[in-house]
């Protein structure tokens, strides 16, 4: 996401640690399309703006300087307080503004910092970049879940189609795990996969939490989602759990020996 159009006109957006920022640089033009700049000084000086800012940070940067930050506090909204974006970071360590040189330059601020600027500026055109702001968020979700389906699509077709090569493979079931009666379909899954049950994977792993596949690999977990929809279709047809077990482990064995077998290539890619 990098630009937000709001009643025609252009915010910059970035995203920094995982972390979307918005241009407030942008959005004091809403107020003074000259100097910006002064706009987002004046909103700085104010003593409300500081104590957001200090608690956003309290709440959020662990290495957010407090002790620079009080006396700070104690000035603003005085005649002779003055603080700027560029000030502001290097005295506290904050994280929630960034500066930016360059082309794309201009003061950011973390999203619900930039909205509480847009309400200073205009309660309306806050309203407005909230509303653009989460729709332009749902679109990039959506073109997510689209890129991650298309490429689970790749790893399957590969499964289906390349040669099978010998390589670190789950382990034949035994004809004892075979003629158990397991309660839980999961754990049909979880003896083709790993040879054992959850409850058996926590009695010799009593030091761990979770449970057995949140210390899958990806690949284990590509598999896995392959073997529960196969293993639907298994019981839809009949097949008594003893030889959809069977069965489940060999597709486990064939498509875990296709997928270590990338010779360190990244199959999502």
């Amino acid at each position: 996401m990098a630009k937000i159009i709001v009643r025609n006109q252009t915010k910059k957006t970035l995203t920094k640690d995982g972390v979307d920022y918005i241009c407030i640089t942008d959005i004091a033009r809403q107020k003074n399309p000259i100097e910006p700049k002064d706009v987002v000084k004046n909103w700085l000086r104010s003593k409300n703006t500081l104590e957001y800012l200090g608690l956003w940070e309290q709440l959020n940067n662990p290495n957010f300087k407090g002790g620079e930050f009080d006396p700070l506090l104690k000035e603003a909204g005085s005649n002779a307080f003055t603080m700027s974006p560029t000030r502001w970071v290097e005295l506290t360590n904050a994280v929630g503004i960034v500066c930016k040189n360059g082309a794309n330059g201009g003061t950011y601020a973390q999203r619900d910092i930039a909205f509480k600027f847009a309400s200073w500026v205009s309660v309306e055109f806050e309203l407005y970049l909230i509303k653009e702001f989460q729709r332009l968020k749902e679109e990039e979700q959506k073109q997510i879940g689209w890129s991650a389906k298309r490429e689970l699509a790749k790893i399957n077709y590969r499964i289906h189609t390349d040669a099978i090569k010998a390589n670190l493979i789950p382990s034949e079931v035994t004809r004892e795990q075979a003629a158990m009666k397991y309660a839980d379909e999961a754990d049909v899954l979880n003896i083709a996969m790993f040879g054992m049950t959850a409850r058996q994977w926590r009695e010799q792993n009593p030091d761990k939490k979770g449970n057995i596949r949140d210390y899958a690999s990806i690949n284990e977990l590509i598999c896995l989602s392959n073997m529960e929809n196969l293993n639907a279709v298994f019981i839809n047809d009949g097949m008594p759990q003893s030889e959809r077990l069977i069965k489940l482990n060999q597709i486990a064995i064939q498509q875990m020996r296709i997928l270590e077998d990338t010779g360190g290539r990244n199959l999502l890619q």
